[in-house]
């Protein structure tokens, strides 16, 4: 184990890629924690024109996965000692278990990525194929992470919709009869819901932010941003000096016109101690001139 963590290379955390999968890890913690483990509940009041008959502490408790149509209360009837069971509306289980189900997995799946991350970086960078499945599932994550997120906020409008004293005093039958007295005791708090549906979508934004990064390395970047060149247009590099360098012939020289100096001409100092050169012409002397 200790060999294993001195090989680990760390630093990989303090670069994006890797910050931002610890970051993932911590926030789905906190997303499918305060989703999954909220219980809450809430107190009714119904007093009955007989006040023997009435109920001023009527306790409704309720929690994860919010099956709300399996929770039940009783409630008097101000008809003697009789009381009715009542149940909530509402099945929201899907939503709520799909929002944590998505938690749960990013959580799993950042750790996995952050423990390839630290010990086996070069086969996930060897010819691209470990940044490239990366790519594709941190893209199906983000997708999930919109879908459940927004399916939850959903959800979750309709837990409180469920759960509002006001709305549940409607279904107890003593509570239609003008002399009888019902009202609301406590609300339920569901300040944890509302923080569980932030964290969602602070993931949504971590995991597509985190598609940029992972795209660096998948090598599909200098594809992109290559430029194609046509073929007749390419031109092969010289193998040499020798082609198309110092060894092509001067363009000036051959059959144009123009001066064209002999680079074999001999010159030097006579014994007289002039200078003399070796043109074949014979310079005129000044006594003939003369």
């Amino acid at each position: 184990m200790d060999a294993l963590v001195a090989q680990g290379q760390f630093t990989i955390i303090k670069q994006p890629l890797g910050f931002i999968k610890v970051l993932q890890w911590i926030f789905a913690i906190f997303a499918f924690s305060t989703c999954g483990s909220y219980s809450g509940m809430f107190k009714l009041s119904v007093e009955c024109k007989n006040r023997e008959e009435s109920n001023l502490a009527i306790e409704v408790q309720f929690d994860y996965p919010f099956r709300l149509h399996q929770v039940y209360f009783d409630a008097p009837t101000c008809k003697g000692e009789n009381e009715e069971r009542l149940f909530l509306v509402g099945d929201y289980s899907s939503s709520a278990e799909f929002f944590v189900t998505i938690g749960v997995f990013s959580f799993l799946y950042s750790m996995a990525a952050l423990s390839v991350y630290c010990f086996i970086l070069e086969k996930y960078r060897e010819n691209n194929k470990g940044a490239q499945i990366d790519f594709v599932v941190t893209a199906v994550f983000a997708f999930m992470w919109l879908v459940s997120s927004c399916a939850w906020a959903k959800g979750l409008s309709d837990v409180k919709t469920a759960t509002d004293p006001e709305r549940v005093i409607t279904l107890i039958s003593a509570c239609d009869e003008p002399e009888n007295r019902c009202r609301e005791v406590y609300d339920p708090k569901v300040s944890g819901l509302n923080t569980s549906v932030a964290f969602g979508f602070i993931n949504l934004i971590l995991w597509v932010g985190n598609l940029w990064f992972v795209f660096k390395e998948t090598g599909w970047m200098a594809a992109f941003a290559g430029t194609y060149v046509p073929s007749q247009e390419k031109q092969p590099a010289p193998d040499s000096f020798g082609q198309g360098g110092y060894g092509q012939q001067d363009p000036y020289a051959g059959s144009q016109g123009g001066y064209q100096p002999e680079y074999g001409q001999q010159g030097g100092y006579n014994e007289d101690g002039g200078y003399s050169q070796g043109y074949e012409q014979q310079p005129t002397s000044y006594s003939n001139q003369m």
